[in-house]
């Protein structure tokens, strides 16, 4: 059985996969970062100051002034600005692969129109008789 590991953990899809999403969670850092420290400030000041991240409703009817203050109270809170956040991480993600797998695949069609394509096979037949007519001019 540990053999059996050793030879799907070293097969190269696997090792690609690995990574994959190594590269997929450093990614996702940056992307948060983005949408955090960049994207969000500007977008927050353009509707009147408002911070993305302290948009929550406290479930127990109490107003305050923070989700801080709200989780010094105890107060179970819906950060649904928190969530916003990830939704457009998400949707800068998922462009971005969009991209991503669409570069690859028009350099797979390049590389499809710069082979030539090898004439199709005569039938068999069509050899024979071709053999037949070269003997029978000489």
């Amino acid at each position: 059985m540990l053999n059996e590991f050793k030879k799907f953990a070293m097969r190269g899809n696997v090792v690609d996969l690995a990574v994959g999403f190594i590269l997929g969670g450093a990614f996702s850092t940056i992307v948060s970062s983005f949408v955090n420290d960049i994207l969000m400030p500007p977008i927050g000041l353009l509707l009147g100051g408002v911070d993305f991240t302290e948009l929550f409703v406290a479930l127990d009817g109490v107003e305050y002034a923070s989700r801080a203050a709200a989780a010094e109270a105890g107060a179970a809170t819906i950060n649904y600005g928190i969530f916003i956040n990830a939704v457009i991480s998400f949707v800068i993600v998922a462009f971005a692969l969009f991209l991503l797998i669409k570069a690859m695949n028009r350099l797979e069609d390049k590389k499809k129109d710069e082979t030539p394509a090898a004439p199709p096979a005569k039938p068999r037949n069509e050899e024979l008789l071709e053999e037949i007519r070269d003997l029978l001019k000489k």
